[in-house]
């Protein structure tokens, strides 16, 4: 059985199979998130990976191994900048976390922890982007329901993990 959990954790400290990284689509390492999982997979290393693939459209994902970290695999997902909802953000969101479950069970993964996509500097709003994340979460265990595979957000912000959680524990519509 799958399940979907919210903990307090740095993402780069999480010993799942693999995490999701909040790329740019250039795939160029960043601040928060992004920075973090370079610094802690190894800079150098995961640049050159990255840059063999060179470039992931907004709204889908791509892997590359975890080198230094206890992840056997890093998931570069790539969520829309946020301008006012009407743009496609939605559906760009949801497809990127769609494609990073999808690769880590291509890759064998049983586990893979997300940051909150998109909900950073790219602006998204943070109930929106739970939503969107809780949904895509669900809606993949029920289309695959063969599939066991743990799902853990990495959150470091109590706010943010208690808006997480409401949405976590609210009813199926």
């Amino acid at each position: 059985m799958s399940s979907i959990k919210i903990q307090k954790i740095s993402i780069v400290d999480l010993d799942t199979d693999a995490i999701v990284n909040a790329a740019n689509s250039g795939l160029l390492a960043g601040g928060g998130v992004c920075g973090a999982i370079f610094e802690a997979a190894g800079y150098d290393k995961l640049t050159r990976a990255c840059s063999k693939i060179g470039h992931c459209k907004i709204g889908s994902a791509v892997i590359t191994p975890g080198f230094d970290l206890k992840a056997k695999y890093i998931i570069h997902a790539v969520g829309p900048i946020y301008s006012d909802g009407r743009h496609g953000e939605a559906e760009m969101l949801y497809n990127a976390y769609k494609r990073s479950l999808e690769l880590a069970v291509i890759n064998g993964c049983k586990s893979i922890g997300f940051p909150l996509i998109s909900a950073g500097i790219f602006g998204y709003p943070l109930d929106e982007a739970w939503e969107l994340a809780m949904q895509a979460c669900r809606n993949f265990n029920k289309v695959n329901p063969d599939v066991e595979i743990d799902i853990i957000f990495a959150v470091l912000s109590d706010s943010i993990i208690k808006i997480g959680e409401w949405s976590l524990n609210r009813p199926d519509d």
